[in-house]
């Protein structure tokens, strides 16, 4: 075997990100409140950024114009760096030598923050935390309390329980019984609201049922021992198979509708969450719509003229420049992508907005089939922009706020070759629906037969797709006797 070395000459393509570039997408794809933490932290890790709302006017007027994505920076020339021996100062007398904010910013600060702290929401009160409060109304040995207590942080978002006591019994190693984790589990289903605590749906809905409920009695039989011919709307036979009068038994569905099938829920109510808009969308007098961004409140930066005089400074030495220079440079690209990401984001919105007046004009039932590739191409930016511009951002318009990504979706062509949004289409299924013979309702196959009618040619299997994304129930659940 023979080993040697030698020389070879090769061209090689390689796509490789710079960080400026990574930290340009990272700040688009950012949503409006993430932005402003963002610049908080960058505000706080770097020196020489500033925020011009919250900065007073240097002493002496100094006339060094404010970079910005612009106007770069001014950065030193090669040679100053030559001939420099060390620093007459010490850092600590560089910094006492910055800039101060005047008393009344410092006084508008604090009182921001206090604001801040005192508009702050505490952490809300889950329905956990609500229901071990109302164990201490039961008097039980402390065993049946820590299972009681242990079957609560173990229920679903709906508030049932659907752990096997079998497995209740094992975690707690011997130290509680089956029938320890039975009075446990009953205590629990005795807690607020009505259904908390139930293994099933069945058992939820007997567990709402008091004797003071209408129809209680008929109710006790319907979900006890025909909980399945209930759930296919099988009243016939359930009037067969018991002998109440389907009048008796339609009359005890009207009181079924009103138990709670998801008594956790009622625990969310609290819990609100609020979206603030990216972008706010107004009409004008003419009737056209116009875009802009809900910034106003957000940081105005720049980068401190201090900072910039230190870097001139010929007696700075070397290695507090480089710092300067390299923080200054980190300032400046913080500053060119969020300006960036506002142009970027104006451009998209626009695009997507003049796409769309019919939406806005109309209603939601008039959107038009729109994929991003269609804006890309348009704005002029790769699809990947256009999708990092629109993820998780919100637009305020007159018909309220929605986010970006509600003005995108596939359509269909219709008999006149017409293209047509899938939202629209599930519009026309819905008011299909709602104009329907209750007593002999439409089967998925003459829904699409009525639709063809109308224009909207469809396969079958598309509206009973979108049939149960829509929640609507089958022909034989909406019958209605």
């Amino acid at each position: 075997m023979r080993l040697d070395t030698s020389q070879q000459m090769r061209t090689e393509m390689r796509l490789r990100m710079a960080p400026r570039m990574i930290q340009s997408m990272e700040i688009l794809q950012l949503p409006i409140m993430a932005l402003q933490e963002r610049i908080e932290q960058e505000l706080g890790d770097n020196p020489v950024l500033e925020d011009l709302r919250e900065s007073a006017p240097e002493a002496g007027g100094d006339e060094t114009a404010v970079p910005s994505a612009e106007e770069p920076a001014p950065g030193p020339e090669p040679d100053e760096f030559d001939g420099l021996s060390g620093l007459d100062e010490s850092w600590s007398e560089i910094y006492d030598e910055g800039p101060r904010r005047s008393r009344a910013a410092l006084s508008e600060e604090s009182d921001r923050k206090q604001e801040a702290m005192q508009n702050m929401a505490s952490r809300p009160r889950s329905f956990h935390d609500d229901l071990t409060d109302q164990l201490n109304f039961f008097d039980c040995e402390p065993i049946v309390r820590e299972v009681a207590e242990y079957i609560i942080h173990n229920l679903d978002d709906k508030g049932l329980f659907t752990l096997d006591l079998h497995d209740v019994v094992r975690d707690f190693n011997g130290r509680a019984d089956r029938d320890q984790v039975e009075e446990a589990l009953g205590v629990v289903q005795r807690l607020d609201p009505p259904g908390i605590g139930a293994r099933d749906l069945r058992e939820c809905l007997l567990l709402q049922l008091t004797p003071e409920t209408p129809c209680h009695d008929v109710l006790q039989i319907l979900i006890s021992q025909h909980f399945d011919d209930l759930e296919h709307n099988r009243l016939p036979a359930i009037e067969k198979k018991t002998g109440i009068p389907l009048e008796k038994i339609k009359e005890a569905l009207e009181q079924l509708r009103r138990l709670n099938l998801r008594p956790g829920a009622s625990f969310d109510l609290d819990n609100s969450h609020y979206v603030v808009p990216d972008l706010i969308v107004e009409q004008d007098a003419q009737g056209a719509y116009e875009v802009r961004l809900a910034d106003e409140h957000s940081p105005q930066l720049s980068i401190s003229r201090y900072y910039q005089k230190q870097l001139r400074n010929k007696q700075t030495d070397p290695a507090t420049r480089e710092y300067i220079q390299k923080k200054i440079q980190s300032a400046r690209w913080l500053i060119e992508s969020i300006e960036q990401r506002r142009n970027t984001l104006l451009r998209v919105a626009r695009a997507i907005i003049e796409h769309q007046k019919d939406f806005l004009d109309k209603g939601p039932e008039f959107i038009e089939p729109l994929k991003m590739q269609q804006i890309a191409d348009r704005v002029g930016v790769h699809v990947t922009t256009v999708s990092r511009a629109v993820d998780d951002k919100w637009a305020q318009t007159p018909r309220g706020i929605f986010p970006l990504k509600r003005f995108f979706g596939g359509g269909t062509t219709t008999a006149d070759g017409d293209e047509i949004a899938w939202d629209t289409i599930k519009q026309k299924l819905l008011e299909i629906i709602a104009k329907e013979n209750k007593l002999n309702p439409m089967s998925d196959e003459e829904i699409v037969v009525e639709m063809g009618r109308q224009g909207l040619k469809v396969a079958r299997r598309t509206v009973t797709k979108y049939r149960q994304s829509l929640l609507v129930p089958s022909s034989r659940q909406r019958k209605q006797f």
